[in-house]
């Protein structure tokens, strides 16, 4: 039963915890093809908590929204929605630091994202805006430092098969793109070349445009949103620099939702901030 004193009031710990537990055990059962009813579980978890069937819908779409900043999957069907209370964020870090849980959420369950019809229907969108003047209030905050300590941009470094992935959608994306425009000869030639002659490179795939002129791509891929960040090695951006008009970066976002791709090109500082975050340490 719905508690009508809860009704505009803030969510407590556990009735976050719930939630969050909630959500997590419907994005399992999906990820692993298993049915499940979403009303079923807002039933269940309104009688536990006594909040309205409305409310704990809400409360779900503001996960999804977390968990996309994060770079993690989500519930199709919860749209995100960012307006949310803070407390949640402490939930679903509670809830992250359980084990096993990020690895078991990095795994990529099998989509099919990068087939052939996916790539034909995928629409370049324009690249994000750089952010020049942030402005951060509490849940800004909060959420930044979530960020920071689930990284999504050094989880999406190490998941080589999200990586892969990508790069087949992005070469199945350029086929198809030189077939609809009638150079199926330069469509033929179109190379996988991270797959073909391993890394070092300093861009996975070689297209073309319709002139024949070569495209060297570099594919980052992420399942966070447009502006999550990404890794870019000195190699790719020596490159970049060296050839300007060939150099492409496709940075394929949403992954496993409904995949979406920008593309970037020389001078890269026109649409990122470049930061170095390592170094080499030598003896000579």
């Amino acid at each position: 039963m719905v508690d009508q004193t809860n009704a505009g009031a803030d969510w407590g710990a556990d009735e976050l915890d719930a939630i969050v537990a909630d959500y997590f055990a419907m994005l399992d059962a999906e990820r692993s093809g298993q049915s499940y009813v979403k009303a079923h579980h807002n039933r269940a978890v309104s009688q536990l908590i006594g909040r309205s069937h409305r409310s704990i819908e809400f409360k779900h779409m503001n996960i999804s929204a977390v968990l996309r900043n994060l770079g993690m999957p989500t519930i199709r069907g919860y749209m995100p929605a960012s307006n949310f209370q803070k407390a949640i964020l402490g939930a679903i870090e509670r809830h992250l630091s359980g084990p096993s849980i990020l690895s078991r959420l990095d795994q990529l369950a099998p989509t099919g994202v990068a087939d052939g019809n996916v790539a034909a229907t995928l629409f370049v969108e324009t690249p994000p805006m750089v952010d020049v003047n942030p402005n951060l209030n509490s849940n800004r905050d909060a959420l930044e430092r979530l960020v920071r300590k689930f990284d999504p941009t050094e989880r999406d470094a190490r998941n080589r098969d999200l990586g892969k992935a990508g790069e087949a959608l992005v070469l199945e994306f350029e086929r198809h793109r030189l077939r609809r425009e009638e150079r199926r000869d330069l469509a033929a030639k179109v190379r996988w070349v991270a797959q073909e002659d391993g890394g070092g490179a300093g861009y996975d795939i070689l297209s073309f445009d319709t002139s024949g002129r070569e495209r060297l791509i570099e594919v980052k891929t992420t399942r966070g949103i447009s502006t999550t960040p990404f890794f870019l090695s000195s190699n790719e951006r020596s490159l970049a620099d060296e050839r300007p008009e060939e150099f492409r970066i496709f940075r394929v976002y949403e992954y496993g939702v409904a995949p979406k791709v920008f593309k970037l090109h020389p001078p890269l500082e026109q649409f990122v901030r470049l930061e170095p975050t390592t170094y080499r340490a030598s003896f000579g």
